[in-house]
C-alpha cells in the first residue's frame, strides 16, 4: 500500500467554546406546549426534554472524542471537497480492502463495533482469511467531510470521489459495503470501477416497482406487505430534504433540540425495538447522542440533506408516492442508475424494518447472495454488529 502526501492525519479536537455554546442553547430551549399523544405525530415533548437534559448534564463528549481519537483518522481533498475517513489496517497482510459507507442520519459511528472483528478476525474468534483493511469515510456533507464545496454532490459524484480515495490509498482491488445513502453510493462505485470492485454488499436497500405489466404477479405475501409499506411510508422528512434542504438547515443549524428531534425520530422509527420501546434501548443513549452531537458540532444538518435533493429532485422525480406501482418510482427518479452492473452484489435484509423485494433487487443488480434476519433494523451494523460482520464475511468469502 502507498499513501499520498495529500492525505493528512486527523484528530478530533472540538473547542471548549463550542461545547459551552451547546450547553447554553440546550438550557435556553423554548419548549412548545403540545398534546401528549405518544410518537404518532413525531417526538413526544416529555421524552425529548428528558433526552435533551441528559445531553446537557449527563453526556460527556470529551470521553467519546478521546475514544474516537484512538482510531486512525485522516482528511484529504478530492474534487475540491474535504473528505474525512477512518483507515484501519488489518494485521493480516493479505486482508481485503473494504469501504464501509453510512447513510442519513447515520455516520461512520455506525461501524465502530465492527472494526475489531473485521480487521482482526483471529482476535475475535474468526479466521484470518476473513480479514479486511477498512476505509470508513464520512460522506461529503456529513460529519467532518464538511462543508460541502458546492452543489452537485449526489451519489454518483460521491462514488467517483471514493474511487479516487482508494486510488490514493494504493488499493487496486477492494470491496464496498453500504446502507441507506451508502446503498446508492456503493453500487455506483461498482459501476464506475468494475475492474477494481470485487463485490458490493448492501443493506437497507430500496427496491421499486417500475410499473411494468405483471411485475407484481407472484409476489409473496411478505413482499406484498413490503410494497404496501413503501406506499404508506411517512416520507415527510424525505420530501423536505429533497425539496427544501436549505430552509430546513436554518432550524437544524441554530437549535440543537431541533437537530436532536430530527434525528431521534428516524432512529425511533427505523430501529428494531418493541412497540413500547425506544431506539436508545437498542443502540445506547450515548451512541445516539454522539451521533447527534457529531451532526451539531460539524453543522451537517443542512449539508447532509443535500444528497436527497441531488439524487431525487434534481433527477426529475415526480414527487408522488415513492413506492407505488404506477411507474413513479424507479423510472421517474432515475433509481436504475444505482445498479452495480455486473459486479457481484450481496443483499442483507432486516425483516423488521426493510422493504427490499428480491425480484426488484435482482432486476437491478447481479445478486449472488441474499440473507434475511429477524433481528436488527435499518441501522444494521449499529444494532446487530455480530450478524453484520458474519454476513459481510460470508459474502466476500464467496467473491474475493
Amino acid at each position: 500500500m502507498t499513501t499520498s502526501p495529500d492525505i493528512q492525519p486527523f484528530r478530533i479536537d472540538v473547542p471548549g467554546s463550542q461545547l459551552d455554546d451547546l450547553a447554553a442553547r440546550l438550557a435556553n430551549t423554548r419548549w412548545p406546549d403540545l398534546p401528549d399523544v405518544g410518537w404518532h405525530r413525531g417526538v413526544p415533548v416529555s421524552y425529548l426534554r428528558t433526552l435533551a437534559d441528559h445531553w446537557r448534564t449527563g453526556y460527556d463528549w470529551r470521553r467519546h472524542e478521546a475514544a474516537l481519537n484512538e482510531i486512525p483518522q485522516y482528511v484529504t481533498e478530492i474534487d475540491g471537497q474535504r473528505l474525512h475517513f477512518l483507515h484501519v489496517r488489518s494485521p493480516e497482510p493479505d486482508a481485503t480492502p473494504l469501504l464501509l459507507l453510512h447513510g442519513w442520519p447515520g455516520s461512520f459511528l455506525e461501524f465502530l463495533d465492527s472494526i475489531g472483528p473485521l480487521t482482526d478476525p483471529k482476535a475475535h474468534g474468526g479466521d484470518s482469511a476473513d480479514a479486511f483493511h477498512l476505509v470508513i469515510p464520512s460522506l461529503p456533507g456529513f460529519g467532518f467531510s464538511t462543508p460541502l464545496s458546492g452543489p452537485g454532490w449526489g451519489s454518483e459524484r460521491m462514488a467517483g470521489a471514493l474511487v479516487r480515495l482508494m486510488e490514493l490509498l494504493g488499493y487496486d482491488r477492494y470491496g464496498v459495503q453500504g446502507g441507506d445513502t451508502g446503498s446508492w453510493v456503493a453500487p455506483a462505485i461498482g459501476r464506475q470501477a468494475p475492474d477494481r470492485v470485487v463485490g458490493v454488499h448492501l443493506n437497507a436497500l430500496l427496491t421499486f416497482p417500475s410499473g411494468a405489466d405483471g411485475e407484481l404477479d407472484g409476489l409473496t405475501e411478505v413482499e406484498r406487505q413490503r410494497v404496501a409499506a413503501m406506499d404508506g411510508y411517512n416520507d415527510g422528512y424525505l420530501q423536505i430534504q429533497a425539496k427544501s434542504p436549505h430552509t430546513l438547515a436554518y432550524g437544524l443549524h441554530d437549535s440543537p433540540v431541533a437537530q436532536l428531534a430530527w434525528i431521534v425520530e428516524m432512529f425511533q422509527r427505523l430501529t428494531d425495538h418493541p412497540d413500547d420501546g425506544l431506539a436508545e434501548d437498542v443502540i445506547g443513549r450515548d451512541r445516539l447522542l454522539t451521533t447527534v452531537t457529531l451532526y451539531w458540532l460539524t453543522g451537517a444538518g443542512g449539508s447532509s440533506a443535500q444528497v436527497y435533493y441531488e439524487d431525487i429532485t434534481a433527477s426529475g422525480w415526480s414527487g408522488e408516492a415513492w413506492g407505488d406501482d404506477t411507474g413513479s418510482g424507479a423510472d421517474d427518479a432515475g433509481w436504475e442508475s444505482a445498479a452495480a452492473g455486473g459486479v457481484p452484489v450481496g443483499v442483507l435484509v432486516a425483516t423488521a424494518r426493510d422493504v427490499t423485494v428480491r425480484r426488484f433487487a435482482e432486476r437491478d443488480h447481479h445478486v449472488v447472495h441474499w440473507s434475511e434476519y429477524d433481528r436488527g433494523g435499518h441501522f444494521f451494523a449499529l444494532e446487530q454488529p455480530d450478524l453484520f460482520v458474519a454476513d459481510v464475511r460470508r459474502f466476500f468469502g464467496t467473491v474475493r
